[in-house]
């Protein structure tokens, strides 16, 4: 009952918070990797990812006292996030996500496979669900009902914007570079929160 104290409070609007703007993260993702499909596989495409994400979320939480303690942990996130940003802006270029009314690609572009989204989904959501954790456990410290809390609105509100998302960018594709971007800058705040992390213990090594 620790939500009830004023630390346990703060500790919990601050995971809100947090979880707000990481789990619409992961649902721009999960929209993103998914809108290329037809609407029969998107809704499987965008089930994979909400029970992956809650899957690795849980391992996640279960150790995150022991995660926050590993060094490069963050940067190696970055650095795999990035790799799936990559791999959707060829996609996007390629016509990929740009499908025509009978669900055939355009441009003669080579259509996109349900095991292609949910690889790009579940690689994402082992990066983005690392840092929701670790961002989340960094916030409720002693406070394992709000950690619990936290992760159950996350996984809520990831399943509920994933497939408003996937359906908005079927419509306006436009919108899917908007979502790039912002997986982009996630990707590119890991690394830069993970290089501030590493670069002490770099240095120090260097230096023997």
């Amino acid at each position: 009952m620790e939500i009830f104290t004023a630390a346990g409070l703060t500790a919990l609007l601050q995971v809100i918070a947090i979880d707000l703007v990481l789990a619409g993260d992961n649902a721009v993702v999960i929209g993103l990797a998914a809108a290329g499909l037809a609407p029969e596989q998107r809704k499987k495409a965008i089930l994979v990812g909400i029970v992956a994400a809650t899957v690795l979320r849980i391992i996640f939480a279960t150790v995150a006292v022991h995660l926050l303690a590993i060094i490069g942990l963050l940067l190696a996130g970055g650095l795999l996030l990035l790799w799936v940003c990559w791999k959707m802006w060829r996609e996007l270029r390629s016509g990929g996500h740009e499908e025509s009314l009978d669900g055939s690609s355009a441009e003669g572009a080579p259509k996109k496979t349900f095991f292609q989204a949910a690889t790009q989904i579940v690689v994402a959501d082992i990066s983005m669900s690392l840092d929701n954790v670790l961002a989340v456990a960094g916030a409720a410290r002693e406070h394992p009902s709000v950690l619990i809390i936290g992760l159950a609105l996350s996984i809520a509100l990831m399943g509920i914007a994933a497939n408003f998302i996937a359906n908005l960018l079927n419509r306006h594709r436009w919108i899917a570079y908007v979502g790039l971007a912002i997986i982009l800058y996630v990707s590119l705040d890991m690394i830069y929160r993970g290089t501030l992390e590493v670069s002490p213990y770099v240095s120090a090594a260097l230096m023997h």
